[in-house]
């Protein structure tokens, strides 16, 4: 039991989240995490988890053997935007704020692959261009303390936010209804 969880530890078992704050003979005790309060915050709840469901229940470790998770930050512009403009922003600000962490990871990546099969190719920030129904979807892929999952979305946000209002040609999208007249704004071919 003592490997698998100890105190300090960020964990996911019995669909509570939390961070380990004792370990007794017969419970642990978490602080919990999540639930109703977005991005990994603590709600103030103490959870009492008894032993024997590190051995029933799968445990989700956010920190031990490698001590960063991936998040993300999706951001939907609208088809008329300069996406490209757009996603070049997005990978200015992503390195920005993942440069620090970049180094310590590959270095607790090598580490950890002595034991763990872990493997990453590339662990600089990248983003993912995909359309949904809206508009352009830019997701922000990025590695970040656990515990610093809301702090790093919030500052990445505010520069998304200061960036794009500089630029006149990337608007958000949001859910919308338009009507489409294809005689007047189709395409050459298509107006005949």
């Amino acid at each position: 039991m003592a490997a698998t969880v100890q105190v300090g530890d960020r964990i996911e078992i019995a669909q509570h989240a939390g961070d380990v704050i004792d370990v007794r003979i017969f419970q642990f005790t978490l602080l919990e995490i999540g639930n109703w309060v977005d991005a990994d915050q603590s709600t103030g709840r103490m959870i009492h988890v008894p032993n024997g469901r590190v051995l029933s229940d799968v445990v989700a470790n956010y920190n031990r053997g490698f001590q960063y998770i991936w998040n993300e930050v999706a951001v939907l512009v609208t088809f008329e935007s300069n996406w490209r403009e757009a996603k070049a922003i997005l990978e200015r600000i992503a390195t920005q704020h993942a440069a620090s962490v970049t180094g310590e990871a590959a270095r607790q990546i090598e580490e950890a692959s002595r034991q763990f099969m872990i493997v990453y190719n590339k662990l600089t920030p990248t983003v993912y261009t995909s359309v949904r129904d809206s508009g352009v979807l830019l997701t922000v892929r990025y590695l970040c303390d656990p515990r610093q999952r809301r702090t790093t979305t919030e500052a990445i946000w505010e520069d998304i936010l200061t960036g794009f209002a500089q630029r006149p040609d990337i608007d958000f999208a949001y859910p919308t209804t338009r009507f489409y007249e294809n005689t007047t704004e189709g395409r050459r071919a298509a107006l005949g």
